[in-house]
């Protein structure tokens, strides 16, 4: 019997209420939220902060939950979090997984983008969320 996946990410929002992404070296080259797959005996939570700081070189805190994301094609679950980052440590790709990252306006993100990635910041932005629980389908992707 296999083990459940698990992936977490971080929301995180500057001043002036932009996202943060990162643009992956692999794939599409598309924009994403800085996370990843946990390691053994790792937290849902402890997978995030290791993320941001191996991606971006930050450290972060971690606050409330903003969805979490079944993904049946993987078996696997993604936990969403809204984070800061701590101080004023400036984001900066630091693994070779990472081209770019920045920060964002939510009506000018950068492109090829999965809905996955740009729901995630949505159910982040709605503060009326009632449902946290998500089940989602093949990618589809923003270009």
């Amino acid at each position: 019997m296999s083990s459940k996946l698990i992936g977490a990410a971080s929301i995180i929002f500057d001043s002036e209420e932009r996202v943060l992404l990162v643009k992956h070296s692999y794939g599409r080259n598309n924009w994403d939220l800085p996370g990843g797959k946990a390691e053994s005996n790792e937290s849902a939570e402890e997978t995030a902060i290791r993320e941001a700081l191996e991606e971006i070189g930050v450290q972060i805190t971690v606050g409330e939950i903003t969805g979490i994301y079944y993904d049946p094609t993987y078996d696997m679950h993604h936990f969403v979090f809204l984070a800061q980052i701590v101080q004023d440590l400036v984001p900066t790709p630091s693994s070779p997984e990472i081209l770019e990252c920045g920060f964002f306006n939510l009506h000018d993100l950068p492109k090829p983008m999965s809905d996955f990635t740009y729901n995630r910041i949505l159910d982040a932005l709605n503060n009326n969320r009632k449902k946290q629980f998500h089940e989602i389908g093949p990618r589809k992707w923003i270009e």
